[in-house]
């Protein structure tokens, strides 16, 4: 077990105990984080608090840490703000803001709509998680709503206000031209240049507090604003203490000195005037005050713009007053002044009067009125007084301005208050500065105890828990002691008003009515010029000196009758007794709950001498109208840290945040919490993160509330440790880490058990392979002895068959040998045999043959039919008898020998002469067969020719049958629209012989009421409009024809103008109408396509047909109405795409992230403040199946109006990329969202949308691809996450992921068990330098990231 232990240097240190503690023992045996052992010595009526399971370290809200105490608080927000790089944290209703001293990215306007509209608590914490809760019970409860941002000097106070007020100016945008938004924007450069400056804690330190109201009409949208101010340091002006500047307008001004509209106010470098070089250090590191100077002129010149009035003259009146203070800080008290002289110039003031007051005071008795000379520290004094006093008239003047060009002149509903005030203070030397605002900052924390007890209160009585009084600190008698009858305050003003009254004589007082009777004054052992008060934060010990003096504020009189003559008419105003007020608003402020009225900053508050208004009356009841102000608004609270002195980003001292914690009462919420009941939980998360403790009997019931209950009194057996609400269950402090042991015993026991099974059934299965092994062994032993035997059985028979068979062959071949001896004999026999039979009939052929060649000696017999008729008759005599010739004698050595009258030759001469003559025949019939076939060919050409003709004359003859049918159709739907009837009924449907088949005829005075039937009165649901897509585009475009057949320029100008207006009002009226936006624009794009396809030019016409380019355009050029129909289409378009995301993007989070796609594998932890504080309870829950209905909805409705395909696959991509990015950015700000198990989900839900676009047939429009950052998160949400392989195979996978969001969602990756690992911050190191180091990873990576980039912004 845990405990944490008192540590100089970090406060707290972890320790594990080593031996378990008994009650009595003096010491704890324990072991710190280093390995040292140490015996601590103990109370035991106060142990050492107790360290959170690991599970709940790093927790989004401190309240959800199981044990609430100091050194808890302090160790999750160093694990947030070091290890993880999260500046915000929860406490209950507070949020933490730990100043990064780094320019961080989370600020953007993507991050502000991500924040827009989300429940507190679903989100990370966030300053706009603030805001948005704030807003949102404005618009829910029609309350007033205040956000109190508080801290010390260089905490970023000012930092945390701006975007609160930039997060309202971007979600709420007014409704009128006059942009309040970018005006209350705009003043805060003003304001920061004349009440900001260095510290020696703060670069930029806001030296006055500022309460912001920022107003709102009934639709909640910005309509105005108003701005008080309070306790403008203005000691400022005059002194600055070592290493600190004054206010930023003055270097700004100096720094300009030499520019030609500055040089007639007689400046020069800050070093050389007395009010700015008392520092020592005129120069801000890494700030250009020139630069800023131009900054600080652009957003004055921007504020005279909206008042109306010359900015020139605007400005340089601010900055001759600037100067006047100036050159006043270097009067020296001599004859004659040169910057006297200046001063006088610039406010054109009469120098000799000022020469002689500022060194001559007048004292008036009832006698008589005596000049009376001063001291030189006097004159000293009064002279910074009046430089005083004019520069807070001017600081007052400054914010009138702005709060008159914030004024509106509407009737304010609602407004939400921003307070930017200092936190509690204590400085080496403390002095009345410091005490007024310690004063106020114990008003706040009254207001803030109070505030957080009503919110238990009222939880308690929500959930019907019994209302136990919780004990607190009570501030009360702190402020009792200051403002109460004869407190501080009161004594302070009686000593004021006595003419020769001390800081002596006041502190006096002070010891006599409180030292020992007031337990919160005392008196320092070392000083009499001293008291110490105990404030709620910590013990102050204030200096007297100064307090009267400051109280008084004293600006002789004499003076200021000087500056009311002046002519200058700025500062003439100044000091008036009644001056006119230019503030549009009343002079005083009537709070009410939900619609007070605002009053004019500063010039109320602040104390003239002639009325001898003290300044704390001043700041009284400037702070009283304050708190009245927050009582009757809902309070939210911003509590600035400081996380080191150093300014070094990411550095966290423990001792400066300790003590941080405590003044602006952090700790004293925990503390509130703590005594309650401060984890609370619903029966849904208790049953899905505690079933693995209940028993199958418990499971069997089917109320998951009583099954709750019954697990929980058998867990705990003290009913007082808890307690059943009606939606929740309410844990004292504690119990829930008892819970979370319990469950870790019964997941250790049951990893036990499954190892116990696992090794089991592994060693069975290696004992059963070595039992197979050795089986396997026996059976090829075996087999080989078996084999050698048969292998020498073999052998053996081999043996046997070549003997035998050598035998067999010799026996074989002498019974050969005899057997062809005899066949020998026997066949010579046969053959003499046939010889002596063939004898006779060779004798015969032979004397026929002689007989042939006498009768051929005997003359030409070619003309004898005899002659052939032999020779034919005799052709089976010559072929058998060449067939025997040919055995004998060679053709070709006859014909070489000349034997030309040979028998045998010339019977070849005839035969071959007979062959020539049929090839000469087959010849002519293959010649006149191919003068056949050419003659075919060009018939078949010439039927091709005439077919071809024919198609193209049906191919016409068809799109005049669709024209007449599409016009029957149009009369079909004029019986449906009367009116519509009206003008179709006037239609001439000409023959196929006229000349304008496809189009409308109409007269001109019939154009507005085609218009209001066919674009403004239809509906994109009706039979005819459903059965033709683009119906309404396809008569558009017959009567735009009809008007250039009749070459009527102004007719058909007039047409196509009526014709945009009504789809742009159409559109304009159903801009939230998907299915409206859906249908006009598919009927703009068609009557688009229409006019380009038949526009005549060639480049649309090269898909047209002969037929299609007859019926061109003839008369005009109608490309600037095709250029304004494309501008409208893609407007349609872009509305179109809105509509669809602002009707699915609500259904994104709830549906990828947090509905359980994967029934049972995800878990849940414990819940602080702001998740069950939730401002808004869903009634309605968005499922994976919705965001599916929704897209399929969204696809019908598409097809359903004949959206052109393209525009489709464009429509589904840019939904899928808002499907990916909504969830992964919300990935991004959802710590409890980055775990192994979500990122199943996420895989699961991600496959679903793929199933999907196949299913539609939609993988062609790359929709699938904008999901890939989203599916590569959730990889990397469930790899492993250790070694340096780890490191690589991450780098090389995520390419589509920039490495600030790897770095973001391993730092943010949260285990849900206690057996999984949080990412060591080694590991993030590795992976971040591999991304950023290895170049090919780095060029894919940054065209990825690149890609995104570019559809975020198209999107």
């Amino acid at each position: 077990m845990g405990v944490w232990i008192p540590d100089n240097e970090e406060v707290w240190q972890s320790a594990e105990i080593t031996k378990n503690y008994k009650a009595g023992d003096l010491f704890l045996h324990v072991q710190l984080e280093d390995g040292t052992e140490l015996n601590y010595p103990v109370d035991p009526a106060a142990l050492p608090p107790l360290r959170n399971p690991d599970i709940l370290v790093g927790e989004n809200d401190l309240t959800a840490l199981s044990y609430l105490h100091e050194p808890a608080v302090l160790h999750n927000l160093k694990v947030r703000f070091v290890e993880s790089k999260l500046i915000y944290t929860y406490s209950g209703i507070i949020l933490v803001a730990i100043n990064p001293y780094k320019q961080l990215p989370i600020y953007g306007d993507a991050i502000i709509h991500a924040y827009s509209g989300q429940n507190m608590g679903d989100m990370d914490p966030h300053i706009f998680a603030v805001a948005e809760e704030a807003y949102k019970q404005m618009a829910r409860n029609n309350k007033n709503q205040s956000i109190i941002v508080s801290g010390e000097s260089g905490a970023g106070k000012t930092v945390s206000a701006r975007y609160t007020m930039r997060y309202f100016a971007t979600v709420s945008k007014s409704t009128s031209n006059a942009h309040v938004e970018d005006k209350v924007l705009a003043s805060n450069p003003i304001t920061e240049a004349v009440g900001n400056a260095k510290t020696t804690r703060n670069d930029n330190s806001s030296r006055f507090g500022k309460y912001t109201e920022i107003s709102f009409d009934q639709s909640y949208r910005i309509i105005g604003a108003n701005m008080r101010t309070y306790l403008l340091e203005k000691s400022r002006v005059v002194f600055q203490s070592e290493n600190e500047r004054n206010y930023h307008i003055f270097y700004q001004l100096c720094a300009s000195a030499m520019q030609p509209e500055f040089q007639h106010l007689k400046l020069g470098s800050a070093e050389k005037f007395n009010y700015t070089r008392m520092g020592g250090n005129t120069v801000i590191e890494g700030v250009d005050d020139r630069a800023n100077m131009v900054e600080t002129q652009k957003t004055f010149a921007l504020l005279g713009n909206f008042l109306g009035i010359s900015t020139t003259y605007f400005q340089m009146d601010i900055f001759k007053t600037l100067a006047a203070i100036l050159h006043l800080g270097n009067v020296e008290i001599t004859l004659e002044d040169s910057h006297l002289n200046i001063f006088c110039e610039l406010l054109d003031l009469n120098f000799d009067k000022m020469t002689q007051w500022l060194c001559h005071r007048k004292i008036i008795t009832t006698s008589e009125t005596v000049i009376k000379p001063m001291t030189k520290p006097q004159a000293v004094n009064a002279r910074d007084a009046l430089a005083k006093k004019i520069y807070s008239h001017l600081f007052d003047f400054i914010v009138e301005r702005i709060n008159q060009a914030l004024q509106f002149t509407g009737k304010q509903h609602t407004f939400i208050g921003v307070l930017d005030i200092y936190g509690f203070e204590t400085f080496d030397v403390n002095s009345f500065e410091q005490f007024c605002i310690n004063y106020a900052n114990e008003k706040l924390q009254l207001q803030f105890n109070l505030h957080v007890f009503k919110l238990e209160q009222e939880e308690y009585m929500k959930e019907d828990i019994p209302w136990t009084l919780i004990d607190f600190y009570d501030n009360q008698p702190v402020i009792d002691l200051i403002e109460a009858k004869m407190g501080i305050l009161e004594l302070l003003d009686e000593e004021c008003l006595l003419p020769h009254g001390t800081d002596e004589n006041w502190l006096q007082k002070l010891y006599n009515n409180f030292v020992n009777k007031n337990a919160l004054f005392e008196k320092p052992r070392m000083s009499n010029t001293s008291f110490i008060i105990q404030h709620f934060a910590d013990k102050v010990e204030y200096k007297c000196e100064g307090f009267l003096e400051k109280n008084r504020d004293t600006v002789y009189e004499v003076l200021m009758e000087i500056l009311k003559e002046s002519k200058f008419r700025l500062c003439a105003n100044f000091f008036q007794d009644n001056p006119v007020s230019i503030s549009p608003f009343s002079s005083t402020i009537n709070i009410k709950s939900a619609r007070p009225v605002l009053k004019p900053p500063n010039k109320q508050l602040r104390m003239t001498v002639g009325s001898k208004v003290l300044c704390k009356h001043t700041f009284r009841s400037s702070l009283s109208l304050l708190m009245e102000t927050l009582n009757a608004t809902t309070p939210h609270y911003v509590r600035c840290i400081k996380p080191n002195d150093e300014k070094q980003p990411f550095e966290f001292d423990s001792k400066r945040v300790a003590q941080q914690l405590r003044a602006c009462g952090v700790l004293e919420t925990i503390r509130i919490s703590a005594q309650s009941y401060p984890s609370r939980w619903t029966y849904i998360e208790f049953f899905s993160r505690y079933s693995i403790l209940m028993t199958q009997q418990e499971l069997s019931l089917n109320d998951k509330k009583q099954i709750c209950k019954i697990v929980l009194q058998r867990l705990i057996q003290d009913p007082n440790q808890y307690q059943f609400g009606r939606t929740k269950i309410f844990f004292r402090a504690g119990q829930v880490a008892y819970l979370e042991k319990l469950r870790s015993d019964k997941l250790r026991h049951a990893c036990i058990m499954i190892q116990k099974n696992v090794r089991g059934w592994l060693q069975r299965k290696k004992f059963l392979r070595i039992k197979q092994a050795a089986v396997t062994i026996q059976q090829y032993f075996r087999g080989h002895q078996c084999y050698v035997t048969l292998k020498q059985t073999w052998a053996a028979i081999i043996i046997q068959k070549y003997c035998r068979g050598y035998l067999v062959r010799k026996l074989c071949q002498l019974i050969h040998v005899a057997a062809v001896t005899i066949q020998a004999f026997t066949r010579g026999f046969l053959a003499r045999k046939k010889y002596r039979k063939v004898q006779p009939i060779k004798n015969s052929y032979f004397s026929s043959w002689k007989q042939l060649l006498l009768y051929k000696k005997d003359g030409d017999k070619g003309s004898d039919p005899y002659y052939f008729t032999f020779c034919m008759s005799g052709s089976h005599i010559f072929y058998s008898f060449s067939t025997h010739f040919l055995k004998t004698q060679s053709p070709l050595s006859l014909l070489s020998a000349g034997n030309e009258k040979h028998p045998f030759i010339v019977l070849f001469r005839v035969l071959e002469k007979k062959i020539q003559n049929q090839k000469q025949d087959y010849e002519k019939e293959i010649e006149l067969l191919k003068g056949e076939i050419k003659v075919l060919k060009e018939e078949k050409s010439q039927l091709q020719q005439q077919i071809q003709q024919e198609i193209i004359i049906q191919d016409g003859l068809k799109i005049e049958v669709g024209q007449l049918t599409k016009q029957a159709q149009v009369n079909h739907l004029s019986a449906v629209n009367s009116a519509l009837c009206l003008t179709v009924n006037e239609v001439h449907v000409p023959t196929l012989s006229k000349e304008y088949i496809g189009m409308m005829e109409y007269k001109k005075e019939d154009e507005e009421r085609i218009v209001q039937n066919l674009i403004l009165d239809l509906k994109p649901r009706g039979v005819v409009v459903n059965t033709i897509p683009g119906l309404p585009a396809h008569i558009l475009f017959m009567c735009v024809r009809y008007a250039d057949y009749l070459n009527d320029a102004d007719m058909l100008k007039s047409f196509i103008n009526v014709t945009i207006d009504g789809i742009k009002q159409v559109v304009k009226e159903n801009s939230e109408n998907f299915e409206m936006l859906s249908f006009w624009l598919s009927n703009t794009y068609y009557f688009l396509n229409c006019l380009k396809q038949y526009s005549g030019e060639e480049e649309f016409m090269k898909s047209n047909t002969p037929r299609q380019n007859k019926n061109c355009l003839k008369h005009f050029d109608l490309s600037e109405y095709r250029q304004i129909l494309s501008d409208l289409a893609i407007r349609i378009y872009h509305q179109f795409i809105v509509v669809m995301e602002n009707n699915i993007q609500p259904m994104i989070v709830p549906g990828m992230l947090e509905y359980e796609s994967l029934q049972g594998i995800s878990g849940l932890k414990p819940t602080g403040f702001r998740k069950r504080s939730s401002s808004i309870d869903d009634t309605d829950t968005y499922t994976m199946t919705s965001i599916l209905q929704q897209l399929s909805y969204f696809y019908s409705t598409m097809c359903q109006n004949g959206l052109d395909s393209e525009l489709l696959k464009q429509a589904v991509k840019q939904l899928f990329f808002l499907i990916g990015a909504v969830t992964l950015n919300s990935l991004f700000l959802r710590k409890d969202m980055c775990s192994c198990r979500k990122g199943m989900q996420i895989r699961c839900n991600i496959s679903y949308l793929e199933e999907w676009l196949k299913d539609k047939n939609l993988q062609s429009s790359n929709a699938k691809e904008t999901l890939e950052p989203l599916a590569q998160a959730a990889w990397l949400l469930q790899v492993k996450k250790i070694t340096d392989d780890d490191a690589k195979e991450i780098c090389e996978h995520c390419t589509s992921l920039s490495t600030v969001q790897i770095v973001k969602i391993l730092n943010s990756y949260t285990p849900i068990d206690d057996f999984e690992k949080r990412v060591a911050p080694s590991f993030v190191r590795k992976v971040q330098v591999r991304a950023t180091t290895t170049p090919s990873q780095i060029k894919v990576r940054s065209a990825s990231y690149a890609l995104v980039l570019m559809l975020c912004i198209y999107t």
